[in-house]
């Protein structure tokens, strides 16, 4: 049986020509290179390949898109397009690197960004309330 640390540094690999459609959760890092018709949820690093396709959300720590995307996509770190990467969705990061020749079409939001928009309801909504009182 497999240590926890050696299964933690292990990829998990979808080969091209494999299409899968769920919903995949994995621990760990991922590289797709076929199709997924579905959500991903990682607490590693995604990468999807020039030949791998997702349809469907992804939430990750680190990714780094050369295919194609068609969904949001919430990345803890950085998320990096390759000038080969087709993106459609919205983006939440907190960082982000875009290659020349990558497209993109949606919205991109900073995590701080959204962090302080939260504080700042938070606050309105403290002060209204101690309006009513």
């Amino acid at each position: 049986m497999a240590k926890y640390s050696e299964m933690e540094s292990s990829i998990n690999t979808i080969a091209q020509g494999t299409i899968i459609k769920g919903v995949i959760s994995a621990v760990g890092d991922f590289r797709l290179d076929g199709t997924l018709e579905g959500n991903i949820t990682l607490n590693g690093k995604l990468v999807v390949g020039e030949s791998g396709f997702i349809k469907g959300n992804i939430v990750c720590q680190n990714a780094n898109i050369i295919g194609r995307v068609d969904g949001n996509i919430s990345v803890k770190e950085l998320l990096s397009l390759n000038s080969t990467a087709n993106v459609k969705g919205d983006i939440l990061i907190n960082r982000l690197s875009i290659e020349p020749g990558a497209t993109f079409s949606g919205t991109c939001r900073m995590l701080d960004e959204v962090r302080k928009e939260n504080e700042q309801r938070a606050a309105s909504h403290a002060a209204e309330e101690e309006a009513e009182d």
